[in-house]
């Protein structure tokens, strides 16, 4: 009888779960908490769970549980049916068994993903039972949750069982593992805090541009649960919200992810069938990856450590906000070397690791050194680089505490002149970063510090190049039309640029809400987005007829403003991802359209239309509480415009309705 070979053997499978039943036994008890939580709560309450809202728990759960879950537990799973491997006499004992490697290795991982999918089964069947006990049973959704479960299931453990098998020892596969997983993140963090503090202009601790090699940061940020409801009016007149669908978006991401999975499995299954049953024990079972290891383990140690050293032996003691190539670069070689010896060691097996090492040495004072050096004197550009308008598909700029967002195609005058502001600003970077480092001189009336810029191009391609600056701005170089003073005062000061501040036109921002706070009363309110589209109208009269927008770089804060605080808040909707922005109205008594606003919506009275240094005087000048009377109209007597009329709400609230024509005027 002709013999068969089995990719697969029975009593080697049931051997892994009874031996190992403690850990997929206890995940399964804790597992099963939530669902009986759930269950007493349901027959305490005596309520209903609608089956979207269960549908949506799920969804939640697969997009930021399970991946988080998942990756511990795989972990733990992978040091259970793979132990074996880490100790010569276990290991040699396995291979003499009658099962070739092809077997163990497939009846193996099994084991791990039976191991793994077992709590996930048990709870998933005890929610089953609560979704229908409470009438909530969406087999739509339930599937589309096993589906997802699976998939993050076997990538996490297929990532798990890859590393397994490249290292050779049980502490440094855990070790190992999360550093993979990490790897990008850590490392575009490292990157981008050197580049912060080496080159002008670039402000981002972390980028994002790697994050989908670390699988859960991306898991967790990219999946998301997209809820749409609807609502109906009640026989009692209230409006009631209802969950019309739930979608789980991005769920792409789980099967890419499982064929990456597949990838690995097939790698680790290659590794297995070449391992050496010798390599037992050691750091790296695969020797060539050990010098990838050293090295890598090298950078590393190299840039962390450095930041450290840098922070703690020099930034400490010679602050400036900028990094030093030379002392930096010096703090980079000691924590390299140490390392790199670290690594070796750890390779080795022994201490005995510093013979002959000297080129190694001099390989990371060399690294070192050019890093630092291609930083300081920016090789790759990244200074200067200003995106041209056919490669930008937005443009952000924020200054003052204002948002402006400009669109080709409609802006580009406007991004021009942005992009003619960002080149002069590169262009006195050595004067930009003196004024910024100080000592600031006491008493300058000419001379306005610390004005933070911040230039976002959003590229046809999808990519960002984020800039912030921190300007100062003098009023000699604001009569010189060159300067980038001057340039940012006039495309501020540009019609079209305050319509934009106040978000009126294309750009997708729409006022939702805000808050006004009276300083003589000592009260605030919140804002709906009728009453924010009102102030919003008016103050855009205001800025029509020159009485608001015009920036003030200088300002002296004399008191010259009422005592309000009025802020409005915007949204936007841009592929099922919200952004927000807000505005701040300083309110003066020029502002004739936004104070008989806020009068006709009932949020001030005339008594609360006092400048501060009317409400304060003590903190003001005794030369401008002798002249206020002469220079500030007096509020009771303030003419407001008559085009201003009154609206009644459906609850009976007045609302304001601008009416001037030429401009923006509510829809009520």
């Amino acid at each position: 009888m002709q013999s068969r070979t089995l990719c697969f053997n029975g009593t080697l499978f049931r051997k892994n779960l009874s031996r190992f039943w403690p850990l997929w036994g206890l995940a399964s008890f804790v597992g099963a908490l939530f669902p009986l939580a759930l269950f007493l709560q349901l027959v305490r309450e005596h309520t209903r769970v609608d089956a979207l809202e269960m549908t949506g728990a799920y969804y939640a759960a697969v997009s930021w549980a399970v991946p988080a879950l998942s990756l511990c537990y795989a972990v733990l799973c992978a040091m259970t049916v793979w132990s074996y491997l880490y100790n010569a006499r276990s290991v040699s004992l396995m291979h003499t068994l009658p099962i070739r490697r092809r077997g163990i290795f497939f009846t193996n991982f099994l084991s791990g993903m039976a191991m793994m999918l077992i709590p996930y089964a048990v709870t998933g069947a005890l929610c089953v039972l609560v979704s229908l006990y409470a009438h909530a049973f969406d087999p739509v959704g339930l599937g589309i949750t096993i589906l997802a479960v699976v998939g993050e299931s076997f990538f996490y453990f297929a990532s798990a069982t890859f590393v397994a098998f490249v290292t050779g020892n049980i502490f440094a596969l855990p070790a190992l593992y999360f550093l993979l997983h990490f790897l990008a993140v850590l490392a575009d963090f490292l990157v981008s805090s050197f580049a912060q503090g080496f080159l002008f202009g670039f402000n981002s601790s972390y980028t994002g541009v790697v994050e989908f090699l670390s699988p859960t940061v991306y898991l967790t940020g990219h999946l998301r649960v997209d809820v749409e409801y609807v609502e109906t009016m009640t026989a009692s007149g209230y409006a009631d919200r209802a969950t019309a669908s739930v979608t789980l978006e991005n769920g792409w991401l789980i099967a890419a992810y499982a064929l990456v999975g597949v990838v690995l499995t097939i790698l680790a299954y290659g590794a297995y069938r070449r391992r050496h049953s010798e390599s037992a024990g050691d750091v790296m079972a695969v020797r060539w990856l050990r010098p990838v290891f050293r090295w890598g383990i090298t950078v590393l140690a190299g840039t962390l450590g450095g930041l450290v050293l840098y922070e703690l032996f020099w930034r400490s003691f010679q602050y400036r906000p900028t990094y030093e190539a030379l002392p930096m670069a010096v703090c980079l070689a000691v924590a390299g070397i140490i390392g790199y010896y670290a690594a070796s060691m750890l390779l080795a097996k022994s201490l005995r690791v510093f013979r002959g090492s000297w080129k190694s040495l001099l390989a990371v004072v060399v690294l070192a050194a050019a890093f630092c050096a291609a930083l300081h004197f920016d090789a790759l550009g990244i200074e200067s680089r200003i995106p041209t308008l056919d490669q930008v598909k937005q443009v952000e700029l924020r200054v003052q505490g204002n948002t402006y967002t400009l669109y080709p195609g409609q802006d580009d005058a406007l991004i021009e002149q942005v992009r003619t502001l960002h080149q002069a600003i590169t262009a006195d970077e050595a004067y930009i970063r003196e004024m910024s480092e100080g000592p600031w001189p006491e008493g300058a009336e000419d001379v306005s510090y610390g004005n933070p810029l911040r230039l976002t191009y959003t590229l046809r391609t999808g990519a960002v190049v984020e800039r912030f600056y921190d300007l100062t701005i003098t009023r000699d170089r604001l009569a010189q039309s060159d300067t980038y003073d001057a340039l940012l005062d006039a495309l501020v000061r540009n019609e079209t640029m305050k319509q934009k501040r106040l978000h009126q036109g294309d750009d997708g921002y729409t006022p939702d809400g805000g808050s006004i706070y009276v300083e003589r009363r000592g009260e605030g309110y919140d804002l709906g987005s009728r009453e924010a589209q009102a102030i919003l109208n008016a103050v855009a009269q205001d800025a029509a007829v020159g009485t608001w927008g015009d920036a003030d770089w200088f300002g002296s804060n004399d008191g010259s403003d009422y005592a309000l605080n009025l802020d409005l808040s915007f949204t936007r909707q841009e592929k099922n991802s919200t952004y927000n922005d807000w505005i701040t109205i300083t309110v003066r008594p020029s502002m004739t359209y936004t104070t008989a606003c806020l009068l006709k919506l009932g949020l001030v009275t005339e008594e609360d239309l006092v400048t501060r240094a009317q409400l304060y005087p003590s903190q003001y000048y005794k030369e401008y509480e002798e002249t206020e009377e002469a220079v500030l109209p007096d509020t009771a007597q303030v003419i407001y415009p008559e085009e201003h009329t009154v609206e009644a709400l459906p609850s009976g609230e007045p609302t304001a309705t601008a009416a001037v024509t030429g401009l923006v005027v509510l829809n009520a």
